[in-house]
């Protein structure tokens, strides 16, 4: 559990907030920049481009080249990068405490006074459609997004963060800065930084990087998204590929929801590692799988729940029929109390292991406080989880496990 009693949170007067954590178990400082803004915010004809605009952000300011920046960093070996969710925007770095200043000023450099030079973009739009085409050719991946798309709809979760060849391909210079300028403002801004440094100090540093960056007067935008209507059904892909990709898809709790404790537990219930359910059950007895697993996303809007099995082509159907037998065994039997407990302790040790470096617990100080949980996020969510029932597992799953989505990838028949 992250130690509470020494992090500090703090909202500057531009609207910045700032958490922090000293630590001096090792000589090394993390930060994580997160912004209010995802692949989310796009309009649909600009899918991708915030990914677009994390991968540029770094490659030029009004003062340095992208040579400049690779070599500040290189030069003290640090590390610094960003990165697009569907829910929030995140520049990270981590250096040796003695060199943390000059990279976070650095940061501030690029986060206020990016160049976006012409070139650079030119070369990741073309990065990012190679992408896009090699992801055609990976079954699981075409086998998610056709399922993303029957279940999200009109609704931005429907599309991966990189886009589509299409809208990447159309995306100008003008573009991203104009998206930049709507969204890159400090009232979006939640910076987390933990190491070995002062509360105070990481503090004073940001106040002297960002402290005189004043929020537009234009109130923040508000996202209007679209509503989901559930009609689940099947779709059908056909791959020359060696396996059947099958997914059923279940539209799901998001972060804020009281259900989101007992559906993280049964995600770990049923497709977390070589124990779970799916595993035991399709792969170890019935020899049906080459993969099979589960998994419920962190979302601050409308969740998934998804399960999927790589098997045989020639074992597709049963597959099919044995996976859905799976998932709906959780609406119609009680886990035993064994069950419960041995799911609530993985789940929880897992956890636990998640927080162990600097950079994880920077990662997830900010994270919560971006989708608006709060940093005692941490006590409420294990609290929660330790309260759920068998009973209320098996509530949770009558309420989300009714229809599935289906989705399949493989030969013709």
């Amino acid at each position: 559990m992250t130690n509470q009693t020494n992090i500090n949170r703090k909202v500057l007067n531009n609207g910045i907030v700032v958490v922090t954590q000293e630590n001096t178990v090792a000589d090394i400082v993390s930060a994580k920049i997160f912004l209010r803004i995802g692949s989310s915010y796009e309009a649909k004809n600009q899918a991708g481009i915030s990914h677009l605009l994390a991968a540029v952000l770094t490659k030029g300011t009004e003062k340095l080249s992208s040579l400049d920046i690779a070599n500040k960093i290189e030069s003290v070996g640090a590390r610094l990068g960003s990165n697009t969710t569907a829910d929030y925007f995140l520049l990270s770095m981590k250096t040796v405490s003695e060199d943390f200043d000059d990279i976070f000023q650095l940061s501030g450099e690029i986060i206020r006074y990016p160049s976006f030079p012409e070139q650079e973009i030119e070369l990741e739009k073309r990065i990012t459609i190679q992408s896009i085409r090699a992801q055609l050719e990976q079954p699981f991946t075409v086998a998610f997004s056709q399922l993303r798309e029957m279940m999200y709809q009109n609704h931005p979760y429907a599309l991966s963060t990189l886009g589509t060849e299409n809208t990447v391909s159309q995306i100008t210079r003008y573009d991203i800065q104009k998206f930049y300028q709507t969204y890159f403002r400090p009232d979006c801004i939640v910076i987390s930084i933990v190491g070995k440094i002062s509360n105070v100090k990481a503090i004073a540093l940001v106040e002297q990087t960002y402290g005189d960056w004043q929020p537009p007067i234009t109130p923040i935008s508000t996202l209007n998204l679209p509503k989901i209507t559930p009609q689940a059904f099947t779709a059908k892909k056909y791959q020359e590929t060696q396996q059947s990709i099958i997914m059923l898809g279940y539209l799901a709790a998001s972060v804020n929801s009281p259900d989101y404790a007992p559906l993280k537990l049964l995600n770990t219930y049923l497709g977390n590692g070589l124990s779970s359910r799916l595993f035991v059950e399709l792969r170890e007895k019935r020899g049906l799988a080459y993969d099979v697993s589960a998994f419920y996303p962190t979302r601050l809007y409308t969740s998934n729940f998804t399960v999927y099995i790589g098997t045989a082509a020639e074992n597709t159907a049963i597959a099919q029929a044995r996976l859905k037998a799976e998932v709906e065994r959780l609406v119609t039997d009680l886990l035993s109390e064994e069950e419960l407990e041995i799911s609530k302790n993985k789940l929880l040790g897992q956890y636990t292991l998640g927080k162990q470096t600097n950079s994880q617990i920077a990662q997830i100080l900010g994270w919560y406080e971006i989708l608006h949980l709060g940093i005692d996020f941490d006590v409420r969510f294990q609290k929660n989880l330790f309260m759920v029932t068998t009973l209320e597992a098996q509530e949770v799953a009558s309420k989300y496990f009714i229809e599935p989505y289906i989705s399949i990838v493989g030969k013709e028949k």
